[in-house]
């Protein structure tokens, strides 16, 4: 019971570096650094635009941490994860203080499309540095699954960000619902949703939101509609009117047709 209660006080302390790494991140970068950029987008807008897709200044947080944890510039060795975090660290504190391009972790081809860093010299301290890595390896660990929004005390606030969101992207929404425990959900996951054609589907044309229905209702006043079985698709425009729903599992082609059907 001893070593359990320790368990679980140390994931709270993880979580909680996590989330105040996110609130440095959120208050301090985010001016410069948007927090997640489909990598499909961020390919064609250096690439194939030359950064006129997207005008980026800086790096995404997702491209941060791809630098940081998979690229030949990448931070530490993954399998001494103590180390890791240290020397992550220790970068993100000399080089936000004294930013110099040659020392960069970006890739070569994309950094000239980049302003200047500033020095971010006293505005950070040791402990906004340590959360700052306890976020990105946190972002890390999630970064490879889909560009969902999960819910945790789900409030109104939240429906009227998620249709303000598609009204401004001009996109329908999917509510995914899905569970733990199901089998069809978790083949569609390693099947469908990992298709880069479909992911590039949902990117750029909805906006996609799992619900865990073990543990949530469905939004947006969609319990009524639904048939207790996962998984469901339901397809809603920006003003939260159903357009339409698809219980059940579908392979790659089927599902595709279903998502050209109602973008």
């Amino acid at each position: 019971m001893k070593i359990i209660s320790i368990l679980f006080v140390l994931a709270l302390t993880l979580f909680a570096n996590f989330e105040d790494g996110k609130k440095v991140f959120d208050t301090k970068c985010i001016s410069c650094h948007k927090e997640y950029i489909p990598m499909n987008s961020i390919k064609e807008n250096f690439f194939e635009k030359q950064n006129s897709l997207l005008n980026l200044k800086a790096p995404s947080a997702n491209m941060i941490v791809f630098a940081m944890f998979d690229s030949s510039k990448k931070i530490g060795d993954e399998n001494e994860k103590e180390f890791q975090e240290l020397e992550i660290e220790s970068f993100l504190k000399s080089y936000l203080e004294n930013p110099d391009r040659f020392n960069s972790i970006c890739d070569d081809n994309i950094l000239p499309f980049y302003d200047n860093k500033a020095s971010m010299k006293g505005q950070l301290n040791d402990e906004d540095y340590k959360n700052l890595t306890s976020y990105f390896f946190g972002y890390k660990e999630n970064i490879d699954k889909k560009d969902t929004l999960k819910y945790s005390n789900y409030s109104e606030e939240q429906e009227k960000e998620i249709l303000k969101k598609a009204t401004i992207e001009n996109k329908k929404i999917i509510i995914y619902a899905t569970s733990e425990s199901c089998y069809f959900c978790k083949k569609m996951d390693r099947e469908v949703f990992k298709d880069i054609s479909i992911r590039k589907m949902l990117d750029e044309n909805f906006i996609f939101l799992e619900i865990d229905m073990d543990k949530f209702s469905l939004p947006f006043n969609l319990q009524k509609e639904y048939k207790r079985l996962t998984p469901s698709f339901f397809f809603l425009n920006s003003n939260a009117k159903l357009i339409s729903q698809y219980p059940g599992a579908w392979i790659k082609s089927d599902f595709m047709n279903i998502l050209k059907e109602n973008k």
